[in-house]
C-alpha cells in the first residue's frame, strides 16, 4: 500500500517538471518575435502545434513497451531529452531550429506523461479517477510554480530580497540585468531534465503480488461502469467506442490548447497588461490542476460520463465567456480564464479513466497513448489553424465560435457512447455465442 503512493509522488513530480513545456509557452512568444524579425505568429504557432503533435503521437509506441518494460528508463530517457529539447530553444537561430529543438521536448514530454499517468491506471484501480485527476494536474497546475519567476525574468525589474536572503541580492541583481528567454530557456531546461531523471528512478510496474492486494481488490461506485475483460491495443481499435472517444477529445481539446497556446496574443488583441496576462496564466494553471483533480473525483461518484457531459458543455459558454467578458479588463480576463481551464481540465483526468474502465488496465499506457494522438490533431486546430484565422481575419471571433461549437458537439458524443453498451472483444462474441449454443 505504501508503495504506490511513492509511486504517486514521484509520477507527480515527472508530471510538474514538464508542465513548462507547453503551458509557459505563450509567455515566450513576444520576446521570441521581437528578437527576431520576420517569425511570425502562424510560424510559432506552427512550432506550438509541433511539439503537442510529438507529445501525442509517439504514445502508442512508447506506451507499448512501457506496459512491458515499465517506465524507469522511458521517462530517464525523456529526462534528458526535455533537457536537451528545451535548453536548446534559447539558442535557436531560425525558425526550423526552433521547431526541431521543441520536437525533441515533445518527444520527452510524451514518454514521462505516458509513464506517469500509467502510473494512476495500474496502481490506483480503485480510485482512479481521482488520481489521474492529480497526476494530470501536476501537468495542468505545475506551471503556476514557475510561470511568475518566467513572467519576471522575461520582464526584469529591481527586486530587492527580505534582510535575510540579503546575501543572495548580488546574484538576483545579476540576474535581473543578464535575464533574457535565452537564459530563461536555458535555466529551466537543466533543472527540469535533472528532476525528472532523478524522480523516474523510483518508478516501475505493479508486480503480480499487487493484484491480490486489497487495494487491488477495493470495490468501486455502481455507477461507474468496468469492463471485466482485458483488451490490448488492437483489440480496442475494433471497437466504435474508441473512435466517438478519439473525436470527443479533438473536439474538447482544441478550443482549451488554443487558449493555452494563443493566450498572450489575445491579451494583446483585446490590450490586456502584460502583468495581467501573467497573472491570468499562473490563476489559470492553478485552476486547471483543481479542475483535474475535481472533475476526477465526481466522475468516481456519478461515473465516467456524466462527469464528462457536465464540464463539456459548460466549455463552450466559457470559451465564449473569455471572448466576450474577458476583453472588457484584465480581471476579467483573469476570471474567465481560470473558470474556462477549471471546466477544461477535467478531460485530462477524465479521457485516461474511461479508458481503464472500458478496456481493462493491463495494457492502459498503449491504449490511452493511441487516445492521445488526438491531443495532437487538435493541437494543429489551436495553434496552426487558429492563427491563420486570426490573420485571415483580424480578430479572434471566428475562432472562439469554432470552439465553443467544437465543445458542444464533444458534449453530445459522450450521450451517444453513454447510451451503448460496454465494449466487447471480438475474439470473445463467438465463444459466448458457442456457450449459448451449448
Amino acid at each position: 500500500m505504501s508503495k504506490r503512493w511513492i509511486q504517486f509522488g514521484s509520477a507527480l513530480v515527472c508530471m510538474i517538471m514538464i508542465a513548462n513545456l507547453q503551458y509557459a509557452w505563450t509567455l515566450f512568444v513576444k520576446p521570441i518575435m521581437q528578437a527576431h524579425k520576420g517569425w511570425t505568429l502562424a510560424g510559432l504557432g506552427a512550432a506550438a502545434s509541433l511539439f503537442l503533435v510529438c507529445e501525442t503521437w509517439i504514445t502508442p509506441v512508447e506506451g507499448w513497451l512501457i506496459d512491458r518494460l515499465g517506465p524507469r528508463w522511458f521517462l530517464t530517457i525523456g529526462g534528458i531529452l526535455v533537457g536537451i529539447g528545451w535548453t536548446s530553444m534559447g539558442y535557436a537561430d531560425s525558425l526550423s531550429q526552433l521547431k526541431l529543438f521543441y520536437a525533441i521536448a515533445g518527444v520527452g514530454a510524451a514518454f514521462i506523461y505516458s509513464g506517469s499517468v500509467a502510473t494512476a491506471l495500474k496502481w490506483f484501480p480503485d480510485k482512479r479517477g481521482t488520481v489521474s485527476g492529480f497526476i494530470t494536474a501536476g501537468f495542468g497546475a505545475g506551471a503556476a510554480l514557475f510561470i511568475p519567476f518566467i513572467g519576471f525574468f522575461l520582464n526584469p525589474s529591481p527586486l530587492h530580497l527580505w534582510r535575510v536572503f540579503s546575501f543572495l541580492q548580488p546574484l538576483v541583481d545579476h540576474m535581473t540585468k543578464t535575464s533574457n528567454y535565452h537564459t530563461v530557456f536555458f535555466y529551466t531546461g537543466i533543472g527540469q531534465g535533472l528532476l525528472i531523471i532523478l524522480a523516474a528512478q523510483l518508478l516501475h510496474n505493479p508486480g503480480p503480488d499487487f493484484h491480490v492486494s486489497p487495494a487491488a481488490k477495493k470495490p468501486v461506485s455502481p455507477k461507474v461502469r468496468r469492463n471485466t475483460q482485458q483488451f490490448n491495443s488492437l483489440q480496442m481499435l475494433k471497437t466504435p467506442h474508441f473512435y466517438l472517444l478519439f473525436i470527443s477529445f479533438v473536439m474538447i481539446n482544441a478550443g482549451g490548447s488554443m487558449v493555452t497556446i494563443q493566450t498572450a496574443s489575445v491579451a494583446d488583441f483585446f490590450k490586456i497588461s502584460a502583468a495581467a496576462v501573467t497573472a491570468a496564466i499562473t490563476v489559470g494553471r492553478l485552476a486547471n490542476g483543481g479542475g483535474r483533480i475535481f472533475w476526477g473525483w465526481i466522475s468516481d461518484r456519478i461515473g465516467r460520463e456524466m462527469a464528462m457531459l457536465i464540464p463539456y458543455i459548460l466549455q463552450a459558454f466559457s470559451l465564449i465567456a473569455v471572448l466576450l467578458v474577458g476583453r472588457t479588463s484584465g480581471k476579467a480576463f483573469t476570471i474567465s480564464l481560470m473558470v474556462l481551464y477549471f471546466i477544461w481540465g477535467s478531460m485530462f483526468a477524465l479521457f485516461p479513466a474511461i479508458i481503464g474502465d472500458y478496456y481493462g488496465a493491463s495494457n492502459a499506457t498503449s491504449n490511452y497513448g493511441f487516445l492521445y494522438m488526438a491531443k495532437g490533431v487538435a493541437a494543429i486546430l489551436a495553434g496552426w489553424v487558429a492563427g491563420l484565422f486570426f490573420q485571415k481575419f483580424g480578430n479572434w471571433n471566428t475562432v472562439f465560435y469554432c470552439a465553443a461549437v467544437m465543445a458542444f458537439l464533444g458534449a453530445l458524443i459522450i450521450l451517444v457512447v453513454r447510451a451503448m453498451p460496454l465494449p466487447t472483444r471480438a475474439d470473445v462474441e463467438p465463444a459466448l455465442a458457442t456457450a449459448k449454443a451449448g
